[in-house]
Order: structure tokens, then C-alpha cells, then sequence
């Protein structure tokens, strides 16, 4: 009889952990909005003034954008070294990992507990080379003046805030499998398909807008390929026109989809063929 109701109570707690832990993550997210709403004046003086991404979203879109870049910030611990803190700073490197995520159903990169905001370059194990961010099991490392200039503009076809979400958000999938994306990960095979040939040949010598650093290894030709769709998307479509469907594809948006409002319609929507073929 024990045997019993402990089987009971075994199969019970199963099959109301994942509803209860629904319910409470609804709650929580329902609590979440209301500080938000506080605060999205503030978020979106501050992320409009920085991110053209930002400025050609929707009305709707940009609330979800914004309410996205609160909850990241709010998931995250951050450190800064040697570089003065102010309250953009959060802000804008949520809101590049939000822009990078944006069509996707899992953002938050929950793996990563910490960000590290540096002044500048700096050196990392036992490289010679000065890095301008990094990702490891330790956290997400940035260093805030390469930072800013990419968000700016000044360094073109170069992101590093991108960049190092890019492999963060591969990390997180491919490595620790600890938030998983199901659209990401599906279509992250069909995006290899068409970008190991490009990467093989880039390293056998061959040139193309993505420059020779994209040809060290898959995860910097990613990293890099996700930098060169965000800051040069016109150019990246002409030259490598099907990585760039298959980026789009598989970040679930396009900076180049137009409406004929003069906004964005960032979220990718199959054609009607499409969609009776997925169903």
C-alpha cells in the first residue's frame, strides 16, 4: 500500500510541476510588464537614440522589443572593469541581444548569469592578441569602446555586441543545450548547408565580403556572417544571396522587409504555399 500512494505522489508531483511552473512564470512575467511600463520611457529614449534596428520597428514591435531588453537586463548580474558604469550600459547590451534574438521564441541566453563590461581591449589566456570581447562558461565579456562604436556605426561591417551574442546564442544551443531553441536549432542545418561550402572555400583562399577573419573557424564565420547581415544586409544579399535567406531563416527575421509604411516587418511570415506545406 506505502509502494502505492509513493507512486501516487511521485506521479502527481509530475504531472503538476510543469503547469504550476507555467502559472508562475506567467505571474512573474504579469509582475515584470507593470516595472516596465514604469521604465519605457526611459528604455526607449535610450535605445532609439542608439540602434537604427530599433527605429524601424513598429509600435508593437518596439514594445516588445523593449520589454525583452528589461526582462534580459533583469536576468543578468553585470560587472564592469576599469570602465565607468552609467545606466545605458545594461540597456544597450541587453538590447544587442535582444536585436540579434528578436525572431526567436527563447532570448534570454539563461545560461549566462554574467556579463563583464571592460573600458577597451584586453587580454584573455594566453593569446597574444588583445581581444574586444569573448564568450566561455564564465560569462559574456565585452569591451564597451568597441561596443559602442558598433552600435554606432563606426566600425563598418563590425558589431562586436552582435558578435558575441552571436556565439552566445550558439553556446547556449550547441554546447550547455540549456535553452534551446526549437526553430533555431531546426534550421541551423539547413543555414550549415549552405554556409560550409562558403566557409571551405573562404578557407582555401577564396574572398568575399565577410574578410579573411570570418575563415579562422565556423564559429568566428558565424559570428562574423551575423555581424555583416545586421550592419550591411543590402550588400550581403547581392553578394551571398543564399546565406543570406538562410540567415534570415534561421534568425527568423530580415532588416530588409519592408512594409509600406517606411517600417520593418523584422519577424519573417511564410507564404501562404509555405504554410500549407509546414502544416
Amino acid at each position: 500500500m506505502e509502494i502505492v500512494v509513493i507512486i501516487a505522489l511521485v506521479l502527481g508531483i509530475l504531472l503538476l510541476n510543469r503547469p504550476v511552473t507555467l502559472l508562475f512564470q506567467r505571474l512573474y512575467t504579469r509582475h515584470q510588464y507593470k516595472r516596465f511600463i514604469a521604465a519605457e520611457t526611459f528604455y526607449h529614449s535610450v535605445v532609439s537614440h542608439h540602434l537604427k534596428y530599433y527605429n524601424r520597428l513598429n509600435l508593437e514591435e518596439q514594445r516588445k522589443f523593449l520589454f525583452r531588453t528589461y526582462q534580459f537586463q533583469h536576468s543578468k548580474n553585470f560587472h564592469y572593469i576599469e570602465v565607468e558604469q552609467n545606466a545605458e550600459m545594461p540597456i544597450l547590451v541587453s538590447a544587442a541581444a535582444v536585436q540579434l534574438t528578436f525572431g526567436l521564441e527563447k532570448f534570454k541566453l539563461n545560461y549566462f548569469d554574467d556579463i563583464f563590461i571592460l573600458r577597451d581591449d584586453y587580454h584573455y589566456g594566453f593569446y597574444s592578441r588583445p581581444f574586444m570581447g569573448h564568450v566561455d562558461q564564465t560569462g559574456i565579456y565585452l569591451s564597451w569602446d568597441n561596443f559602442i562604436k558598433g552600435i554606432s556605426g563606426l566600425t563598418p561591417n563590425c558589431n562586436v555586441g552582435l558578435h558575441e551574442m552571436g556565439h552566445a546564442l550558439a553556446y547556449v544551443n550547441f554546447i550547455t543545450r540549456t535553452e534551446e531553441d526549437k526553430h533555431f536549432k531546426k534550421e541551423f542545418h539547413n543555414f550549415s548547408k549552405v554556409a560550409r561550402p562558403i566557409f571551405t572555400s573562404m578557407q582555401g583562399g577564396v574572398k568575399n565580403l565577410l574578410g579573411d577573419y570570418a575563415a579562422t573557424n565556423y564559429h568566428e564565420f558565424w559570428a562574423v556572417a551575423i555581424e555583416v547581415f545586421f550592419e550591411n544586409a543590402v550588400l550581403f544579399r547581392q553578394e551571398l544571396p543564399e546565406l543570406y535567406e538562410a540567415m534570415s531563416r534561421v534568425l527568423n527575421q530580415d532588416p530588409l522587409n519592408f512594409t509600406g509604411s517606411g517600417y520593418a516587418t523584422i519577424i519573417r511570415r511564410m507564404e501562404p504555399s509555405a504554410r500549407k506545406v509546414a502544416q
